[in-house]
């Protein structure tokens, strides 16, 4: 089981503190001073309207469906958590539709041509997936976790998980004891 970022609708506040984290986290050291807003792409979503407030991220999937119908092995899972490479990604979109928590974006951006002549220098659009890799490039864990004021999001360990729904099934079973009356 791996482990995954929940957050809890009911202490969201609805901030976007962690998608900057998210943001700001994912640059390049060089670039963080030229942050431009139309680079502004978070690994995370938050959905935002009258019911709820929350950000939704990957979960982590076991199986994961993404990484089943990537067509070019893109979507991998190393190191414990399932990853994007993007070196083999193609922005197809595959794993958008296959996310069953709308956890995928594909995010399009214009990029200087490498492989046309020296004489003209032109732009092309780059495709890329992105989804929460629980910043693995960072020692401290997940920047939205460590930066959430309420504290509604949090890193959930498979023993956390395996712990809650031990309690769970022992809460349902001493709520659920029927003595039979004599």
């Amino acid at each position: 089981m791996n482990r995954f970022v929940f957050a809890d609708p009911n202490l969201c506040i609805g901030c976007r503190t962690c998608e900057v984290a998210c943001v700001i986290s994912h640059q390049a050291e060089s670039s963080l001073a030229a942050l431009d807003p139309s680079d502004f792409s978070p690994r995370l979503t938050l959905v935002k309207n009258a019911q709820v407030t929350t950000p939704i991220m990957c979960r982590q999937c076991d199986d994961a469906p993404c990484a089943q119908v990537c067509p070019n092995n893109a979507i991998v899972l190393e190191d414990g958590h399932v990853k994007v490479v993007q070196s083999r990604c193609i922005g197809c979109k595959t794993c958008v539709i296959a996310c069953p928590y709308g956890a995928m974006n594909v995010v399009t951006k214009m990029v200087e041509d490498t492989k046309g002549s020296g004489l003209f220098k032109r732009q092309v659009p780059e495709s890329q997936a992105l989804k929460c890799d629980l910043c693995s490039h960072r020692e401290e864990g997940p920047a939205c976790v460590q930066v959430c004021p309420t504290g509604a999001i949090q890193i959930i360990e498979p023993e956390t998980l395996n712990e809650t729904s031990k309690q769970k099934r022992e809460a349902a079973a001493l709520g659920a004891v029927v003595v039979p009356s004599l």
